[in-house]
């Protein structure tokens, strides 16, 4: 399976002719990522991780496209794209189906807490083929999965290094790709990414930095 990563939260996933996006949202190359693709995955509704605009574009323009995410999103995308629903799909944690030969498993719930006066949203976690996971805005660990390839929220608003990091450790994924990282600038990175590899390494994690457009066979 092969991995692309885009600016910030967005990756595609592509195999046997098949293209999954996971979270192509306003920081990223929505376009690029969403071009041919046979589903979307979205964990949660902020802009960073859903672009309304240009997934209900795509919607409209590729009529083979199935979209799932957390309940108020797939309600948002279905009302504007005209489409009642049917290629829109409400996700619930702890649910499995499959996405066009992806197997998908939905974990958590809830978006980490940013302040307890910012509302907390849905967010839903994805594991794809018991292989690569997208924990979307949370540090939430699937429980009695082995994950393969971890995407790390390596920067954001409502984690702290050490949050990160006790992430990384808490999953022990054999390898593991940044993602979440629109914000850093270079010094900011260089000092997360030391500890996540430092200390990741110790646990049998092997974390390597991933540039926009950049892939990987997982």
């Amino acid at each position: 399976m092969k991995l692309t990563k885009f600016t910030h939260a967005c990756v595609r996933l592509e195999k046997d002719n098949q293209v999954l996006v996971i979270d192509p949202g306003a920081y990223s190359e929505t376009g690029e990522a969403l071009a041919g693709a046979n589903f979307v995955l979205i964990t949660h509704e902020h802009a960073d991780h859903v672009d309304v605009d240009a997934v209900v574009e795509a919607l409209r323009d590729n009529p083979e496209l199935h979209v799932h995410a957390p309940s108020g999103v797939a309600s948002q995308l279905a009302d504007k794209a005209g489409d009642g629903g049917g290629r829109v799909h409400a996700v619930e944690p702890g649910s499995s189906f499959d996405a066009g030969g992806f197997a998908i498993r939905s974990f958590g719930g809830q978006h980490a807490l940013i302040h307890p006066q910012i509302p907390v949203v849905a967010n839903i976690g994805y594991l794809v083929d018991e292989n690569v996971f997208h924990p979307g805005d949370s540090f939430v660990v699937p429980d009695g999965i082995d994950v393969k390839t971890l995407l790390v929220p390596i920067h954001a608003p409502w984690s702290k290094v050490g949050e990160v990091v006790d992430f990384v450790i808490s999953v022990r994924a054999p390898k593991a790709y940044p993602v979440h990282d629109g914000l850093l600038n270079e010094l900011g990175r260089g000092l997360v990414e030391a500890h996540v590899t430092r200390i990741g390494a110790k646990y049998g994690t092997t974390y390597a930095r991933l540039s926009p457009m950049d892939s990987v066979e997982v």
